[in-house]
């Protein structure tokens, strides 16, 4: 088990893009609905980095990274204010089971509450029976709602 002291979360750098997309090609390797295409991923973590209402943050120990977590602030009318949607969290397997999970999605909360969100939310796979138990076990609660997926048919006259 590695010591706390070797853990570093931070704010993630475009230097760290190579590093994320492949914890994000794990993470899809385990997703029925997601498939990875590196472009497309990478498009993504450049826009999140960039967004200001959005946070991406990296795990790093001994100066490698092994983990990450991404969110972005949305408007909820149920809750008049801010609701984080964390969109991304996935350890690199030889890490998992030391709190690198917790610390980092503790991180995002904490820069999370800090922009006025009174609620956090995620989608998982369901039948990523490690990912649940590891939310429940963290505070996570389900909901009585599913989500539901539209890919729209964009033409280039639409624009």
């Amino acid at each position: 088990m590695k010591k706390k002291r070797d853990l570093r979360v931070r704010k993630a750098k475009p230097s760290d893009l190579n590093s994320m997309l492949g914890l994000l090609s794990l993470l899809f390797s385990i997703e029925k609905d997601f498939f990875f295409n590196e472009a497309r991923q990478c498009r993504g973590l450049v826009q999140m980095l960039e967004y200001q209402m959005a946070e991406v943050l990296v795990a790093e120990s001994r100066n490698r990274v092994i983990g990450m977590c991404t969110g972005q602030l949305v408007i909820s009318t149920a809750e008049g204010g801010y609701s984080l949607l964390v969109e991304d969290l996935v350890v690199e397997p030889s890490s998992r089971g030391q709190r690198v999970g917790r610390i980092l999605l503790d991180k995002l909360e904490r820069w999370a509450v800090g922009k006025g969100a009174t609620r956090l939310q995620l989608l998982a796979d369901k039948s990523n029976k490690k990912g649940l138990g590891f939310y429940t076990k963290n505070g996570w609660q389900r909901t009585n709602l599913i989500c539901l997926l539209k890919k729209p048919e964009v033409k280039d006259n639409d624009f």
